[in-house]
Order: C-alpha cells, then sequence, then structure tokens
C-alpha cells in the first residue's frame, strides 16, 4: 500500500514537471495533479489497455509509434476528465505522455523504486 502511495505521489511530481516545461499542459496544483495522475492511471489500465489490444497489429507494423499516440489519447481524454488539468492539442498529450514517462521513470530510479 506505502508502494503504491509513494508511486501516485511521483506520478504526480512527474506531472507537475511536465507541465512546467511543455506549455501545452497546464496543472492548477498539487491536488489537481494527484487527482489528474489517479485518473490517468484508470483511463490508461481501462481505455488504454482495451485500444492496444484491439490496435496491436497497427503498432506492430508502425514499429511502436501507435503506442504514442494511444499514451497521448489517454493523456487528453484524462484532461477532459480532471478540472484543473488541460492537455491543449494531441500533438501536445503525445509530446507530453512521452516526457512523463520519462520523468517518472528518472523519479523512480532516484526514490529506488
Amino acid at each position: 500500500m506505502r508502494h503504491w502511495l509513494i508511486h501516485w505521489i511521483l506520478k504526480a511530481v512527474s506531472l507537475l514537471v511536465v507541465a512546467h516545461v511543455l506549455p501545452g499542459i497546464e496543472v492548477d496544483g498539487f491536488g489537481s495533479a494527484m487527482i489528474a495522475a489517479a485518473v490517468i492511471g484508470i483511463v490508461s489500465v481501462v481505455v488504454g489497455f482495451l485500444l492496444k489490444l484491439i490496435l496491436l497489429p497497427l503498432i506492430v507494423v508502425s514499429l511502436g509509434l501507435v503506442y504514442f499516440i494511444i499514451n497521448g489519447l489517454m493523456l487528453k481524454l484524462a484532461s477532459d476528465l480532471v478540472p484543473g488539468f488541460r492537455v491543449y492539442g494531441l500533438m501536445s498529450a503525445i509530446i507530453g505522455s512521452v516526457l512523463l514517462s520519462v520523468v517518472d521513470f528518472i523519479l523512480n530510479r532516484v526514490v529506488g523504486f
């Protein structure tokens, strides 16, 4: 349980870092980032899994490029569901999802997860 809480906080911090770096993503505060991180996780597990399963042949043929688009769509969908978290445009969502993964990876390594 503690592991999940720390991972959730790190994901929220990652989201704040990405919002600070990328002009197309805005987060109003840490509370909005925490809610957005939870919604991103839920949306990715439910909708993202189904899309990745359905689009698996396209993911393979495109050498994984469709995977980035799906993750960007999940980020955009989460921004539509969470007040205080905004993503402007699909390109910002795609770049934001890649940056979010990189920043989250780095923070998890720094903390030791």
